[in-house]
């Protein structure tokens, strides 16, 4: 059994601000940043490999026990679920999901059956089922502002970080649906069999967070 850690990073921005820590915690990460093609890499001083992979397939490997740790949005686990320990929320890919109408509308102010659209089903059932409300939800792949533009929903449910896309599209955020940040995510097995390892990786990540903290505070 390898002593080594495998710990899967979602590609893309999460992936920078994943690195960004991973070197606050003193790892030297030079493959991850310059990584080609390359798809696994190893941490030279630290028992750790990095694993680069898509968000849902993130939790894809951790949940069957291929990783043992993953960092992914809270987006993909209230969308995707899974079994395994979240154990962390790393503070970085602040955003949020929002339900948007168009300026002016009142979305809460009929008793028709109102239609969603979202890329994130899963969340806006959830959040509707938690208000008592019956809602017919349309999955959309792309641009989900086009869907009340069009006619086709009454209302969105997507991330939201700065809003300016909805306005220029003539919507408006009128309620928050759930915050997202980053989280660090434990295989449930791995937990058990590398307990010294993951808590000892833990809390390195704990310490990391906190002295950004005091810069932050101190800035």
């Amino acid at each position: 059994m390898s002593d080594r850690l495998k710990i899967a990073l979602t590609k893309g921005r999460l992936q920078d601000q994943s690195v960004a820590l991973f070197e606050r915690m003193g790892l030297d990460c030079t493959p991850v940043k310059d990584p080609g093609r390359r798809l696994i890499h190893q941490i030279a001083n630290y028992p750790l490999d990095v694993v680069l992979a898509k968000a849902p397939d993130v939790i894809t490997y951790v949940q069957h026990g291929v990783c043992d740790l993953g960092v992914v949005g809270k987006d993909t686990i209230l969308e995707k679920g899974g079994a395994f320990y979240e154990v962390l929320d790393l503070g970085f890919g602040r955003c949020r999901f929002a339900l948007a109408t168009r300026w002016g509308s009142d979305f809460y102010g009929t008793y028709k059956t109102r239609r969603i659209a979202s890329k994130y089903p899963e969340v806006t059932r959830a959040f509707f089922e938690r208000k008592g409300m019956d809602v017919e939800i349309i999955r959309i792949e792309g641009s989900v502002e086009l869907a009340p533009i069009l006619g086709l929903a009454d209302a969105i449910v997507d991330i939201v970080e700065t809003g300016a896309t909805l306005r220029e599209n003539g919507l408006e955020p009128i309620e928050d649906v759930a915050q997202v940040s980053a989280r660090l995510i434990v295989n449930t097995a791995s937990m058990k069999l590398h307990k010294a390892q993951i808590l000892d990786w833990i809390g390195r990540c704990q310490q990391a967070l906190a002295g950004e903290t005091e810069r932050e505070k101190g800035g």
